[in-house]
């Protein structure tokens, strides 16, 4: 069988579209456009490339940016300190730090100082609890865009057996939470996961967040499974892949995502649509 490719560039542009005609209509009640400032620390090449996606989904939309780029000497005090600026800033609505942050630079006290209700990232232990609690409010928007991507393709989701593989916080962690809250069964999966195959073998949904190129062998897909590879790895040639053997997967998956192109402007887009939601609660809309 060939598996059918989930197009997350194309869904993104949906959503993105979706995003910019609400905001359209929005402008003609309020004074301002939504706005996300953005915190760049140091001049890593993948990082800078990250954050001017961003901007540039911004200005497709509609959303104000705001760009402050620190040297990678930043003190924390510092970033805390301009963080708590950009909390106090009613014409802010969500705030954005870029990881990976300098080694002087401790992310959970970045993360827990940017106010709960513009944590468009959706990082914050608040945010993370509401999710665990079922009372979602702003939501991780890599595991989001996930569930987008599927509901996109009109994948039923409750019931189904899902394996996750990786259980960052960022990532695969949420990303748990999200398949709990659409109804599935869940199991994640990690470094001290004694039989890593087998679990993959019985899995009707595999989701790979474990940063490890071919960490996951196509062979071990159920037949007609839904793969969705998170993973971004950079190959000796300078190409990207994931964490999933591609070429083999899509000769057994009923559903795959191809990387680049899958669930990364899915997460871009997710964003959009936080910074949006922040927007609204902000205003009162």
């Amino acid at each position: 069988m060939s598996a059918k490719i989930i197009n997350g560039k194309q869904i993104a542009e949906t959503l993105l579209l979706e995003i910019k005609q609400e905001l359209v209509s929005l402008q003609t009640i309020h004074q301002r456009p939504p706005t996300l400032a953005v915190i760049l620390l140091g001049e890593d090449p993948a990082s800078a490339i990250y954050v001017r996606n961003k901007r540039r989904a911004c200005e497709q939309v509609g959303i104000r940016s705001l760009s402050y780029n620190l040297p990678d000497t930043t003190t924390q005090a510092e970033l805390l300190a301009l963080i708590a600026q950009l909390n106090q800033d009613d014409t802010v609505d969500g705030i954005l730090v870029q990881s990976p942050l300098p080694e002087q630079i401790e992310e959970a006290a970045v993360i827990a100082q940017i106010d709960a209700s513009k944590d468009v990232d959706g990082f914050h232990p608040y945010n993370i609890g509401r999710l665990a609690v079922r009372e979602p409010t702003l939501r991780s928007c890599t595991p989001f865009g996930v569930i987008h991507l599927l509901r996109h393709c009109n994948i039923e989701l409750k019931g189904l057996d899902a394996v996750v593989v990786g259980v960052s916080n960022h990532v695969g962690r949420p990303m748990v939470l999200e398949l709990l809250l659409a109804g599935c069964t869940v199991t994640a999966c990690h470094r001290h996961t004694k039989d890593l195959a087998a679990n993959i073998a019985r899995a009707d949904l595999v989701v790979a967040a474990a940063g490890k190129a071919g960490l996951i062998k196509g062979e071990w897909i159920k037949l007609g499974a839904i793969v969705v590879d998170i993973g971004i790895n950079r190959m000796a040639d300078g190409g990207l892949c994931g964490d999933v053997d591609y070429a083999v997967a899509s000769t057994r998956a009923g559903w795959i995502t191809p990387v680049p192109g899958g669930v990364g402007p899915m997460t871009v887009a997710t964003l959009m649509r936080n910074t949006l939601q922040a927007f609204r609660q902000h205003v009162g809309a």
